[in-house]
């Protein structure tokens, strides 16, 4: 695995910025620590955190543990790390607060309409799909965190696209915590989590993107200080289907992809985790559903939705002024 390591002097500390691949994107790291710090060790680590949640939760990976889960026979118990527990367990407790807005047995209407690792040929498949609605995970799903096993109750294909990633964040970040180090930004892609200060109390500055599938722009950027964000778009993975933009996010309550509306939504909350996965129940749930939701929820989330050629925003928490 191909590693970048770079750093320069900050007051009595120095920053220090690391990278590194992580599913089929890369991982960022930086820190402000004492120039003692074991680089080596440090960098050794966090590629450690985010290739074992890649190995175990990856549904490209014929034998990481969530793809074992998936190929398993309804009713069979099946040993998992306790990590993918974690994850799971989590995703059906949102899963459950959403109405179903979240749903880790998204894996076959994926497939079925060319997201998946399984189907290159997107047109054909789209096709031939006839979408029906996801029963709740907690109808089809149990997980023993103590024995550290899981069984599916019916022939589901899980995913966890919408969770793993911000999950694999915050392990990044315990990485950090473990080696002592009280100052530092981890992300992956569009989800970051931050703690601490850089020197001269700055807080952490975070881009927010712009939805915009052509080119990679800021729309906003935010001072982040311990806290999490995750955005959720329509902007990376879509296709053209019968004259309409769908992308990759499922609507568990169709079985089909999302499309028009919310372009994105950005979520602010205590764990990546949470805000990946709530970033992509909002973007279910729509405007008003999401927006009230978010409220009842007390979450900071901004929505940007299309108008046209133009884009609309609206938020919640810190958002609201938005």
């Amino acid at each position: 695995m191909k590693t970048s390591i770079d750093s320069s002097g900050a007051c009595d500390l120095e920053r220090h910025v690391f990278s590194g691949a992580t599913m089929a994107t890369r991982y960022s790291a930086q820190c402000f620590a004492p120039a003692n710090l074991d680089l080596a060790s440090l960098h050794t680590d966090l590629d450690r955190a985010v290739k074992s949640v890649d190995d175990e939760m990856s549904n490209w990976k014929d034998a990481s543990d969530l793809t074992r889960l998936n190929q398993a026979a309804p009713g069979h118990w099946l040993p998992i790390s306790g990590n993918l527990a974690r994850v799971l367990i989590r995703g059906i407790e949102i899963g459950h607060e959403t109405g179903n807005a979240f749903n880790v047995g998204v894996g076959d209407a994926v497939d079925a309409w060319g997201f998946g690792p399984g189907t290159p040929d997107r047109t054909a498949c789209a096709n031939r799909v006839a979408p029906r609605p996801l029963r709740p995970a907690d109808e089809w799903l149990e997980v023993d965190a103590n024995g550290r096993r899981a069984r599916k109750l019916a022939s589901v294909t899980l995913d966890l696209c919408g969770i793993a990633k911000g999950f694999a964040v915050d392990e990044l970040g315990r990485v950090m915590d473990r080696h002592g180090i009280g100052n530092w930004l981890v992300g992956i892609d569009g989800e970051m989590r931050a703690k601490g200060m850089k020197p001269l109390n700055a807080m952490w500055a975070v881009a927010i993107e712009r939805p915009n599938s052509s080119h990679r722009e800021a729309m906003a950027v935010l001072e982040l200080t311990d806290v999490a964000i995750a955005t959720s778009g329509d902007y990376r993975h879509w296709q053209e289907h019968e004259g309409t933009r769908i992308h990759h996010t499922m609507d568990p309550c169709t079985g089909a992809p999302l499309h028009g509306g919310v372009a994105s939504v950005t979520v602010l909350a205590r764990t990546c985790m949470d805000a990946d996965a709530y970033a992509t129940a909002l973007m279910v749930l729509g405007e008003d559903r999401g927006m009230q939701f978010a409220r009842d929820k007390q979450l900071d989330a901004l929505f940007v939705m299309r108008e046209g050629e133009g884009l609309r925003t609206k938020g919640t928490g810190c958002f609201a002024a938005s």
